[in-house]
């Protein structure tokens, strides 16, 4: 029997992003869950549509049929329309935690959506450098919210 050890480096990241939304609060959360779920995607034109149980303790993964997927978290609170939180290893296959916050606030005729992603764990360099120059999947959700929750107020207000 060969046994062997190794000590790592445990490293802590955070990124926030900030958008303002010219729609309801209450469209932008029900747009918010439907990107993170069915509409889910990585970048344009790369679907990766998502289960998303919205309750607590529900699960947010990947399934790819014949019980194969992959499992990102779970709902750690969801206080509709205001706050929806998700913990769990997300697309990281290395020990590793993240914690999810996405914080809608309503300002006037704008929404602000706040994503806060914190992870914990052993995060390769690789990773934690493409983080560092912007190459990160939250943009690209964030804005798709954007003109979803956008395109869904102008059709119920009349407005484009």
């Amino acid at each position: 029997m060969v046994t062997s050890t190794s000590e790592q480096t445990m490293h802590a990241l955070e990124v926030t992003k900030d958008v303002q939304i010219a729609a309801p609060v209450e469209i932008v959360f029900e747009t918010l869950l439907e990107q993170l779920g069915p509409r889910h995607e990585t970048a344009p034109g790369s679907p990766l549509p998502m289960k998303l149980e919205p309750w607590p303790g529900g699960r947010w993964y990947r399934d790819l049929g014949n019980s194969a997927g992959h499992f990102w978290g779970h709902v750690q609170v969801i206080k509709p329309p205001t706050l929806l939180e998700i913990c769990g290893p997300l697309f990281m296959s290395y020990p590793a935690i993240s914690h999810l916050a996405y914080r809608l606030t309503a300002e006037g005729n704008v929404t602000r959506l706040r994503l806060t992603h914190r992870a914990i764990g052993q995060i390769p360099p690789d990773h934690r450098e493409a983080l560092r120059e912007g190459m990160e999947p939250w943009s690209h959700t964030l804005m798709r919210v954007r003109e979803a929750a956008e395109r869904r107020q102008g059709a119920v207000g009349g407005n484009r």
